[in-house]
C-alpha cells in the first residue's frame, strides 16, 4: 500500500494516465465522513474536473485492517452541530459529484451507509463487492432527507426500492442491489482489481468528446431539462469531429481507433 495511507487523512487524489482515484482514508472510523473530509472531497472535484487530461474518476475507499470492509459508515452526525455544515452542506458532495466531467466510478470495496449511499449513487457506473450491505438510517434518525439525493433513490432504484429504502431503514444486500441493476459488476475480492481496470480500459478505449457530450446529454435528459436544439447540435458537431472520422476508419481496417478528442 502507498505510504500515503499509512496515518488516517482526509480522501487521497491521486491522478496518472487519465484516471483520477479520490480514496478514503480512515479505515479505523469505518471511513466515516467528517466536515473536513467532505471540504476535501469538494476540492479534489474541482481540481479533477478542471484537469482536462482526467477522463475517468474512481471512488473508492481504503479497507486496510477492517474485520469486515466498509468503503463508507456515512456523515459523522456529530458534523450536524457545525456552524454552516449538515444536511445541506453534505448535499453538495454528491451534487458535485453528478456533475462531474468525466465518466466516475464507484469501486464500492465494502459495506455504505447513510449520506455515502447517495455519494455512491451520484456516480455513473459502480462496481461491488461481494458480501457488501446497504442502508439508509434518515428516517430512524429522526431525519427527512433532502431533495436531490431522494431523487436519485428514486431514478436509481425506483419508487419501490426507494421507499423500501427510506420507510423501513432495512438494510439492503449486495445481491439485492444487483438485482435492480445496481452494479456493472458484482465480483470477489481476488478478482476485485481486474475487473475495476476491465472496465477502466472500456471507458477509456472510448471515443473522449462523444463521451463527454453523450454524459451532459444523458445527465439533462434524467434531470428533465433537456433541450432538443441542443441535443441535435451535439450529434452533428460529433458527425464531424476528426474522432468520429478516426472511428469509422478502424472499424473498416478492423483495427483499434486512435481518438484525439476533436
Amino acid at each position: 500500500m502507498h505510504a500515503a495511507f499509512s496515518e488516517p487523512s482526509v480522501p487521497i487524489l491521486f491522478i496518472e494516465g487519465g484516471v483520477a482515484t479520490i480514496t478514503l482514508n480512515r479505515p479505523a472510523q469505518r471511513n466515516r465522513l467528517e466536515n473536513a473530509d467532505l471540504k476535501a472531497l469538494l476540492a479534489h472535484l474541482h481540481t479533477v474536473n478542471r484537469d482536462l487530461e482526467v477522463r475517468v474518476l474512481v471512488l473508492t475507499a481504503n479497507t486496510a485492517g477492517q474485520p469486515r470492509p466498509v468503503f463508507c459508515a456515512g456523515y459523522d452526525i456529530g458534523g450536524f452541530d457545525e456552524p454552516g455544515h449538515g444536511a445541506t452542506f453534505f448535499e453538495e458532495i454528491p451534487d458535485a459529484v453528478a456533475a462531474m466531467r468525466p465518466v466516475t466510478i464507484c469501486a464500492l470495496n465494502g459495506s455504505v451507509y447513510g449520506g455515502a449511499t447517495d455519494v455512491v449513487l451520484a456516480c455513473d457506473l459502480r462496481i461491488g463487492l461481494q458480501g457488501t450491505e446497504w442502508r439508509m438510517p434518515a428516517t430512524a434518525l429522526g431525519l427527512h432527507y433532502y431533495p436531490s439525493g431522494l431523487r436519485r433513490y428514486v431514478s436509481r432504484f425506483g419508487l419501490s426500492g426507494a421507499k423500501r429504502a427510506f420507510l423501513t431503514a432495512r438494510p439492503f444486500t449486495a445481491e439485492h442491489l444487483d438485482a435492480m441493476g445496481l452494479f456493472e459488476d458484482l465480483v470477489t475480492p481476488e478478482t476485485w482489481s481486474l475487473t475495476l481496470q476491465s472496465l477502466l480500459d472500456d471507458v477509456l478505449a472510448l471515443a473522449p468528446l462523444a463521451v463527454e457530450e453523450t454524459k451532459k446529454s444523458l445527465r439533462e435528459i434524467e434531470a428533465g431539462q433537456a433541450d432538443e436544439a441542443q441535443l441535435r447540435a451535439r450529434e452533428q458537431a460529433s458527425s464531424q469531429s476528426e474522432d468520429f472520422a478516426e472511428g469509422r476508419a478502424a472499424f473498416a481496417q478492423r483495427r483499434k481507433p486512435v481518438f484525439v478528442g476533436r
